[in-house]
């Protein structure tokens, strides 16, 4: 059995976000069915971790509305994340749902298939989620995540409170953060700065539960797929 980290960024912080992609189901305040990997088992380890660059908010997400989460590999700063030690077919079966692809599907296949030969990143299509980055090695085992080759130059779009919860919620389990410092963290993304305040964003963090997924504050949402 093949193990590999697979680093979150974006929704999949959260552990019950995550369970969606790897079992199934709906997420709560999300629009999407997730049919789950062929392996449905829950990751072997799960750790906090910090990778270089940055995170940017862009196109708008059929599951949440507003902008979905890029992970830009040129931009300065450590991006918080969350690495779940999963198996090689199980991250080949997460990144084919980011793309509404069928697990098992030829491209989860190609991706699980890809991963022993990427040093740094590898690009196995146009999508927005079919770059693969590696990020180095924890206790000798290979981190990648998936994002666009192109994050850099994406065009910012404002995120929804419903996705933002969720990354808040991921980013208290993993690193133990409270409000405040989640809101600090948020605001400094592109798609986020400019568009949620600080206050905003710690109402956000502290509350119970998602909002139902729709658009973002005053139907600031960006085009996309």
């Amino acid at each position: 059995m093949n193990l590999v980290w697979y680093v979150a960024y974006g929704s999949n912080l959260a552990s019950d976000r995550f369970r969606c992609y790897l079992a199934g189901g709906q997420p709560a305040g999300g629009r999407r069915v997730y049919p789950g990997c062929r392996d449905p088992r829950d990751p072997h380890r799960v750790a906090a971790v910090e990778v270089p660059g940055g995170l940017v908010f862009s196109g708008e997400s059929a599951a949440w509305g507003g902008g979905r989460a890029f992970y830009d590999l040129t931009a300065p700063g450590l991006v918080a994340g969350r690495a779940y030690l999963l198996t090689a077919e199980q991250l080949g079966d997460v990144a084919a749902q980011e793309m509404y692809r069928e697990p098992g599907s030829a491209f989860a296949q190609d991706l699980t298939e890809a991963l022993d030969d990427v040093d740094e990143v590898r690009v196995l299509g146009p999508g927005r989620y079919e770059t693969i980055a590696r990020l180095g090695e924890r206790d000798g085992v290979p981190m990648f995540t998936v994002t666009d080759v192109n994050a850099g130059d994406l065009e910012p779009s404002t995120p929804s409170a419903a996705y933002l919860w969720w990354i808040a919620a991921g980013l208290r389990e993993a690193h133990g953060w409270d409000a405040s410092r989640v809101a600090e963290c948020l605001s400094e993304a592109r798609g986020v700065a400019g568009a949620w305040d600080p206050g905003e964003l710690a109402e956000i963090a502290s509350a119970k539960g998602p909002a139902r997924g729709g658009p973002a504050p005053g139907g600031r949402c960006g085009t996309g797929g």
